[in-house]
């Protein structure tokens, strides 16, 4: 009896002992970070917005729209009521959210085209490599859309690298393939879907086995809704059973799903999804029971059902990308940060698209989601693009490496049990191509160049300053004049002039439009 209660002594110490062995690696692991941003989703296209007290906090109705896996991560992690895209266009942000810094230093003013020389500059550093630097697995999977577009392809869509024959060609008027080397940012695996062509994107990889033996640079054709084809190509990765990286490595993963980006038709939308959510037994018509802001224009709108279904299409593929991870049981040790580039008009001041500053452009998701470290609740912070680099690496506890040009914050004492706070902006900064304003807890302030957004030409007029009350009137449906309100507009533009000059922006270089703006 002594020597079994002796044995079972010895036993329950050594398990003990491993048991806290295994704690204390468990405790030390590096988190993995997860950033998904799906292209053109606006802030309030998600269903958790309905339920309190998330729809007490809204500018606005939600729109009535299936998110169950978006709604998952909203109701376990941080809500951000106030996270903004300062440039509502696809390339600027990617530029600002890559490197942490605005236009002027990152090297992206518009979007990425033929003809255009915007290109994000290789010589800054990136959130992959920042990662990698710092002993992680980096990867990316779907959309790019950050170098500048060179006629570099064959006539059959594969990179030579070079505009002599057989090169001199493109694959896309926009997005271009990101070839190996400092434009790539440090990203180990590479899997690059473009061409806003959802059932038919155009794919390269550094992973032969993942696009059917094909090297780097040779075009492949998955043809498979892109969504479909990059989780699993992500499930494929986090499996690992190719040693498709070093699984004693976390890994920071960037996912950037092309839909909800337009077209919104038959041939580019998930229709299996329309038909059982959207289609006309649930909806007869397009009207303000599908689309419920205020300030739209229905027959704008048309494309209503298309958008929804290919948002709630990319939300079932995100499930399964995360219940990979809580199968492989790393999901409470994963920050994921979902967002988006920018919003979607559908309708809205009878506008699509975005580029333009109303809310439903410039406003877009963010959700921190930590099981392991954050708590579900609510962040009121005025969150630009640029914060999205130093938050993450503060919460993945490299805030010491954040490099000391970056020009976002680090909110990440925010979200953590922290005792020390950073202050929170009064304002940010808002821009496009033609105009240039500020963004605070209640105002949407605008000064409009009389040109388009695209235009290079340099204009002396400002055709529109105004700005908007979006607590008194949340869907914008009034310009407020300057003139009309000198108190507001003068402590408005005062935050415009620090910002365009903390930013270094053009305008303030130029001190364009000074009989307005109060420059220092």
């Amino acid at each position: 009896m002594k020597n079994t209660l002796y044995f079972l002594l010895i036993a329950l110490t050594v398990f003990s002992c491993q048991n806290k062995k295994t704690e204390v690696k468990q405790a030390s692991k590096k988190p993995n970070v997860l950033i998904i941003f799906p292209d053109q989703l606006r802030r309030y296209s998600a269903g958790f917005w309905h339920e309190s007290p998330y729809k007490e906090l809204a500018q606005g109705k939600a729109d009535p729209v299936v998110t169950p896996t978006i709604d998952k991560l909203a109701k376990n992690g941080i809500v951000f009521t106030n996270a903004i895209s300062n440039y509502p266009l696809c390339s600027p942000y990617r530029g600002m959210m890559l490197s942490g810094r605005y236009p002027e230093q990152n090297g992206i003013w518009n979007n990425c085209k033929k003809g255009r020389n915007e290109s994000l500059r290789d010589d800054i550093s990136t959130i992959p490599d920042l990662f990698f630097k710092a002993g992680y697995n980096t990867s990316l999977f779907g959309k790019c859309h950050w170098l500048r577009n060179d006629p570099l392809f064959d006539e059959n869509g594969n990179y030579v690298g070079s505009e002599e024959a057989p090169g001199g060609h493109r694959i896309n008027a926009y997005d271009t393939y990101i070839p190996p080397g400092k434009s790539r940012h440090s990203i180990e695996y590479f899997y690059q879907a473009l061409k806003d062509e959802h059932f038919n994107p155009r794919v390269y990889s550094n992973d032969p086995s993942a696009i059917e033996g094909k090297k780097d640079g040779e075009l492949h054709l998955p043809k498979m809704f892109s969504a479909k084809n990059e989780a699993e190509k992500i499930i494929d990765y986090l499996k690992n059973e190719r040693g498709q990286r070093d699984a004693s490595k976390p890994f920071c993963m960037i996912w950037a799903m092309n839909p909800p980006h337009n077209p919104w038709d038959d041939e580019n939308t998930d229709m299996e999804t329309l038909h059982k959510y959207y289609d006309k037994d649930k909806f007869p018509e397009i009207d303000e029971k599908l689309v419920v802001r205020e300030n739209v224009d229905l027959e704008t709108a048309n494309y209503a059902r298309h958008y929804f279904a290919n948002i709630t299409s990319v939300d079932m593929y995100m499930g399964k990308v995360i219940n990979e991870l809580e199968k492989m049981g790393e999901l409470d040790n994963t920050i994921i940060l979902f967002s988006s580039d920018h919003g979607e008009m559908m309708g809205s001041h009878a506008k699509t698209g975005k580029n333009t500053f109303e809310t439903e452009s410039l406003a877009i998701p963010f959700i921190a989601h930590w099981p392991k470290n954050i708590s579900a609740s609510t962040e009121d912070v005025i969150f630009s693009v640029p914060d999205i680099l130093p938050t993450v690496m503060g919460l993945a506890g490299l805030g010491a490496d954040i490099p000391s040009d970056i020009e976002g914050t680090d909110f990440s004492s925010l979200l953590l049990a922290s005792e020390t706070k950073v202050k929170k902006p009064e304002a940010a900064l808002i821009m496009l191509g033609n105009s240039r304003g500020v963004h605070t807890a209640k105002y949407t302030l605008c000064l409009k160049e009389s040109k388009k957004p695209w235009d290079k030409h340099e204009v002396k007029t400002i055709d529109e300053a105004y700005f908007y009350d979006n607590i008194e009137d949340p869907y914008q449906k009034h310009k407020i004049k300057l003139e009309d309100n000198p108190e507001v507009s003068e402590a408005l533009l005062h935050h415009l002039a620090r910002l365009l000059q903390k930013t270094n922006d053009p305008w303030y270089q130029q001190k364009k439009h000074n009989e307005i703006i109060p420059y220092l």
